[in-house]
């Protein structure tokens, strides 16, 4: 064990850990259960520390502190590559508006940096984690910037899965044009359809949640890095400001910009509730879509029976042979986690006061487990659900030709209240009433 000690006392660490005494102190005061800090968002940080580091490599004229920079350079890229995600050991939420998990990451570099210049763990006279790691930066700047890039990579994700799904929905519209069957408003017997018409439907709301992610991208390009505390940029100087900006647009590859007033970004976090009411339009999708697969599916005796979902596992542990709509429940209990998510962060968002929010962790643990949990959904839903049902021809004919749905089609020509008529006289027989409604047309036809 190492020990490593503070203003509020000392603490031991195991010897080979990365954390250090700040990381420690939020591990056991936020000790929720296991829910860590989205990985997401600590590579993203990590980004922000990498683009920090090399911009002051490039500006510092101390021979010394230019080689510290660089060696924390690398150290990101240590970290970026997932072996040492298990020293990021702070929980997602946690008091301070993001400083814990800043801080973690901030130790995690410094003795990756340590390692690499053979210096023992918790040497911060060497590389310290906030006077070199932390240098120029605050928690207000860096953990906005990082959730917005995030966002942004988990977005990118997500409308390619929307666009694969959409995709698949379309698909089963071309195959399926000719397979006619009952259209149902309010679960009631309605007009006539086609099973293609349906899943072309779906495909495009899907189109539409596609294309409102694809242009949320451009609400989060905006980033108050360099503008550290509030916003104002207090201990970082103006060639840093630009240059880390740059700088993490070339590690990143988004065109992120830095804000004109750092301020609003620092404050505010309208944009995060806006981008996660764009999934819950997904979400409210997603759940509409796979409901209607599921009643479709019901049966296969006492049901509607029109499609057929693959059967994927046992349904039961008492009743032989039954098998459950397992995806689409799946997809409806993500739409409503995701539903619930969008309440929280908008809570969130809104409790914000002055010139900080400090329920930013929160908004990021909701906002980035949304983004994560609907790329995946659609991704099983596409290739576990839509790929793979088939449709019940005949069953759609069957229950088609039961209903009289067919009876809409002589509105227009004998009036709605004469075909109300017709219908309740032949007590509601699809056969008699088809055959009274020729009857009378073919009355009105001879005068």
């Amino acid at each position: 064990m190492r020990t490593e000690e503070d203003k509020l006392g000392s603490l031991e660490l195991p010897n080979q850990a990365l954390y250090g005494l700040q990381s420690e102190r939020a591990r056991r005061n936020f000790n929720l259960g296991g829910r860590l800090t989205n990985i997401n968002l600590i590579r993203a940080i990590i980004k922000v520390k990498k683009a920090a580091a090399l911009t002051y490599a490039r500006l510092e004229k101390d021979g010394c502190q230019r080689e510290i920079h660089k060696v924390i350079a690398l150290a990101c890229d240590d970290a970026l590559c997932g072996a040492y995600d298990d020293m990021f050991v702070v929980e997602a939420l946690q008091g301070g508006a993001g400083t814990s998990t800043n801080m973690n990451v901030n130790e995690v570099l410094a003795n990756l940096a340590l390692k690499r210049l053979s210096r023992p763990l918790g040497e911060y006279s060497t590389v310290h984690p906030l006077d070199d790691v932390n240098r120029g930066q605050s928690t207000n700047d860096v953990y906005p910037t990082a959730l917005r890039i995030a966002s942004i990579e988990l977005l990118r994700e997500l409308s390619q899965e929307c666009a694969l799904l959409q995709e698949a929905l379309q698909s089963s519209e071309n195959r399926w044009a000719t397979i006619q069957k009952l259209g149902r408003t309010e679960l009631m017997d309605a007009v006539p359809v086609t099973l293609g018409e349906e899943f072309g439907a779906w495909a495009q709301a899907i189109a539409r949640d596609r294309w409102r992610l694809y242009k949320m991208e451009e609400r989060l390009r905006q980033i108050n890095l360099g503008g550290t505390a509030v916003g104002l940029s207090d201990n970082a100087e103006k060639r840093y400001r630009f240059g880390v900006v740059e700088k993490l647009r070339e590690i990143t590859g988004i065109g992120l910009a830095a804000a004109e007033y750092p301020m609003d970004i620092t404050q505010n976090n309208d944009v995060f509730v806006e981008v996660s009411g764009l999934l819950k339009s997904l979400a409210v999708n997603l759940l509409k879509i796979s409901g209607d697969l599921r009643l479709m599916n019901s049966g296969p005796g006492g049901g509607l029976g029109e499609i057929h979902l693959a059967p994927l596992q046992l349904g039961s542990t008492i009743m032989p042979g039954k098998y459950n709509p397992v995806i689409p429940e799946m997809v409806m209990e993500v739409s409503l986690k995701v539903i619930a998510n969008d309440l929280a962060i908008t809570m969130s968002a809104a409790r914000g006061e002055f010139e900080l929010n400090a329920f930013s962790p929160l908004i990021a643990d909701c906002l980035l487990e949304s983004l994560s949990l609907l790329s995946r959904t659609c991704q099983i839903f596409k290739e576990k659900c839509v790929l793979t049902l088939s449709p019940n021809p005949e069953r759609c004919l069957e229950l088609l030709e039961r209903s009289l749905a067919f009876a809409t089609a002589y509105g227009p020509i004998l009036g709605y209240d004469r075909v109300a008529n017709i219908i309740e006289r032949e007590n509601r027989e699809p056969q008699k009433v088809r055959e009274a409604l020729e009857k009378e047309l073919k009355n009105i036809e001879r005068k």
